[in-house]
Protein backbone atom coordinates (compact mmCIF):
# COMPACT_ATOMS: atom_id res chain seq x y z
CA UNK A 1 0.00 0.00 0.00
CA UNK A 2 0.92 3.53 -0.74
CA UNK A 3 2.01 5.88 1.96
CA UNK A 4 0.57 8.91 1.78
CA UNK A 5 3.66 11.06 1.32
CA UNK A 6 4.23 8.90 -2.16
CA UNK A 7 0.87 9.59 -3.17
CA UNK A 8 0.96 13.62 -2.80
CA UNK A 9 4.31 14.40 -4.94
CA UNK A 10 5.23 17.69 -5.12
CA UNK A 11 4.70 18.49 -8.68
CA UNK A 12 6.75 21.73 -8.14
CA UNK A 13 9.89 19.76 -7.56
CA UNK A 14 8.82 17.06 -10.59
CA UNK A 15 9.06 20.06 -12.84
CA UNK A 16 11.76 21.64 -11.53
CA UNK A 17 9.90 25.26 -10.81
CA UNK A 18 9.08 27.22 -8.05
CA UNK A 19 5.84 27.19 -6.49
CA UNK A 20 4.69 30.51 -7.72
CA UNK A 21 5.91 29.74 -11.68
CA UNK A 22 4.24 31.35 -14.71
CA UNK A 23 2.24 28.93 -17.01
CA UNK A 24 4.61 29.33 -19.31
CA UNK A 25 7.33 28.35 -17.23
CA UNK A 26 5.68 25.24 -16.13
CA UNK A 27 4.86 24.35 -19.98
CA UNK A 28 8.59 24.78 -21.07
CA UNK A 29 10.61 22.85 -18.12
CA UNK A 30 7.55 20.23 -18.91
CA UNK A 31 8.62 20.05 -22.70
CA UNK A 32 12.01 20.10 -21.91
CA UNK A 33 12.07 17.11 -19.00
CA UNK A 34 9.40 15.18 -21.31
CA UNK A 35 12.00 15.20 -24.19
CA UNK A 36 14.80 14.19 -21.83
CA UNK A 37 13.10 11.74 -20.36
CA UNK A 38 11.01 10.22 -23.25
CA UNK A 39 11.02 6.27 -22.97
CA UNK A 40 11.68 6.32 -26.76
CA UNK A 41 14.68 7.69 -25.80
CA UNK A 42 15.88 5.26 -23.09
CA UNK A 43 14.79 1.85 -24.59
CA UNK A 44 13.85 -0.82 -22.25
CA UNK A 45 14.48 1.42 -18.91
CA UNK A 46 11.27 1.02 -16.51
CA UNK A 47 12.36 3.57 -14.08
CA UNK A 48 12.47 5.94 -17.24
CA UNK A 49 9.14 4.97 -18.25
CA UNK A 50 7.54 6.16 -14.76
CA UNK A 51 9.69 9.15 -14.38
CA UNK A 52 8.08 10.31 -17.33
CA UNK A 53 4.69 9.10 -16.42
CA UNK A 54 5.36 11.25 -12.86
CA UNK A 55 6.59 14.41 -15.12
CA UNK A 56 3.06 13.96 -17.46
CA UNK A 57 0.88 13.82 -14.13
CA UNK A 58 2.72 16.52 -12.82
CA UNK A 59 1.85 19.05 -16.10
CA UNK A 60 -1.67 17.68 -16.04
CA UNK A 61 -2.37 18.76 -12.55
CA UNK A 62 0.04 22.04 -12.79
CA UNK A 63 -1.64 23.05 -16.14
CA UNK A 64 -5.27 23.12 -15.25
CA UNK A 65 -5.59 26.71 -13.19
CA UNK A 66 -8.41 24.48 -11.01
CA UNK A 67 -6.80 20.96 -10.92
CA UNK A 68 -3.80 22.97 -9.42
CA UNK A 69 -5.18 25.18 -6.71
CA UNK A 70 -6.98 22.04 -5.37
CA UNK A 71 -3.54 20.85 -5.46
CA UNK A 72 -2.00 23.65 -3.42
CA UNK A 73 -4.51 23.58 -1.44
CA UNK A 74 -5.26 20.25 -0.77
CA UNK A 75 -1.43 19.42 0.18
CA UNK A 76 -0.96 22.02 2.96
CA UNK A 77 0.36 19.10 5.64
CA UNK A 78 3.05 17.41 3.34
CA UNK A 79 4.14 20.89 2.69
CA UNK A 80 4.36 22.16 6.25
CA UNK A 81 6.46 18.64 6.75
CA UNK A 82 8.75 19.04 4.16
CA UNK A 83 9.43 22.75 3.61
CA UNK A 84 11.62 24.76 4.74
CA UNK A 85 10.22 27.92 6.11
CA UNK A 86 11.68 30.16 3.15
CA UNK A 87 9.76 27.49 0.91
CA UNK A 88 6.40 27.51 3.23
CA UNK A 89 6.22 31.35 3.11
CA UNK A 90 6.66 31.50 -0.49
CA UNK A 91 3.65 29.01 -1.19
CA UNK A 92 1.82 30.91 1.15
CA UNK A 93 2.45 34.16 1.10
CA UNK A 94 -1.26 35.33 -0.55
CA UNK A 95 -2.85 34.06 2.33
CA UNK A 96 -0.18 35.14 4.57
CA UNK A 97 -0.55 38.94 3.69
CA UNK A 98 -4.65 38.79 3.37
CA UNK A 99 -4.66 37.68 6.81
CA UNK A 100 -2.17 40.54 7.89
CA UNK A 101 -4.88 42.89 6.17
CA UNK A 102 -7.22 41.45 8.12
CA UNK A 103 -5.81 42.34 11.44
CA UNK A 104 -3.96 39.37 12.48
CA UNK A 105 -1.06 40.41 14.66
CA UNK A 106 2.14 41.50 12.39
CA UNK A 107 4.47 40.60 15.71
CA UNK A 108 3.98 37.39 15.39
CA UNK A 109 6.47 34.38 15.32
CA UNK A 110 6.68 34.30 11.19
CA UNK A 111 6.70 37.68 10.29
CA UNK A 112 9.84 37.99 12.80
CA UNK A 113 11.45 35.15 11.16
CA UNK A 114 10.77 35.95 7.67
CA UNK A 115 12.36 39.63 8.32
CA UNK A 116 15.16 37.73 10.42
CA UNK A 117 15.59 35.55 7.05
CA UNK A 118 15.33 38.41 4.71
CA UNK A 119 18.24 40.45 6.90
CA UNK A 120 20.73 37.54 6.60
CA UNK A 121 20.37 37.09 2.64
CA UNK A 122 21.15 40.87 2.20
Amino acid sequence: MESWEESHKDYYKVLEVDFDATDELIRLNYRKLALKWHPDKHKGNSSVTAKFQEINEAYNVLSNPAKRLDYDMSGGCYIINRCSLREYLARFKGMILTCNGLGIDHSSTWTNQLVDTEARDT
